[in-house]
């Protein structure tokens, strides 16, 4: 595969699935990436652990500039922990063990999304700027097969327990076809070039 390659596979999430279950609304605390307008989130709900500040009431041009990293007093790159970091300590050490594993320099976002059985997140490529800074790289919290990942003209399925990088540059979406909740968590790494 061209644009999805497996880092790990018997990680155990176990730890941290259980502490998400004994914490459902940490789901509601954060719709940043649901309500974005015009986004691919609609179908997503997410639990945010590490995520750059928003800015908020930008004119046009403002936006601009804030979504090509260029808006004064605003670094997209520089993610901050947020409070559900704090509550769900299990994240660290997978995080901290990915981070790890690929040489990581600087850890950007870091957000946990859950795709319900029949949704999506519809087609997109994320930003150039974050792109070209960070890869990105998913630990799979829990899937089942009927789980499509597509990225290009690529499409797999990872199972539970796995890590993997794939490539956002490319345009690419995931259908939820299982009858299970698809969980991810999602991490964002500066490797070293």
């Amino acid at each position: 595969m061209r644009n999805f390659m497996r880092l790990a596979t018997g990680v155990n999430v176990t730890p941290l699935m259980l502490a998400i279950a004994r914490r459902p609304e940490l789901w509601a605390e954060d719709t940043f990436l649901r309500n974005y307008p015009q986004g691919p989130f609609g179908e997503v709900e997410s639990i945010m652990l590490r995520f750059p500040v928003v800015a908020t009431g930008l004119t046009d041009d403002e936006i601009a500039l804030y979504k090509q990293n260029k808006l004064p007093g605003y670094d997209q790159h520089e993610s901050v922990d947020q409070p559900a970091y704090a509550k769900l300590h299990e994240a660290r050490s997978l995080v901290m063990n990915v981070f790890a594993a690929v040489a990581g320099e600087r850890l950007g976002r870091v957000m946990i999304n859950k795709i319900a059985p029949g949704g999506h997140i519809f087609p997109h490529a994320d930003t150039p700027e974050h792109c070209n800074y960070y890869r990105r790289f998913h630990v799979v919290l829990q899937s089942a097969e009927g789980v499509e990942f597509r990225c290009d003209k690529e499409t797999t399925y990872w199972e539970t327990g796995s890590v993997f990088w794939f490539n956002n540059k490319l345009e690419h979406e995931i259908h939820n076809h299982s009858n299970v909740d698809r969980i991810h968590m999602i991490i964002d790494a500066r490797c070293s070039q």
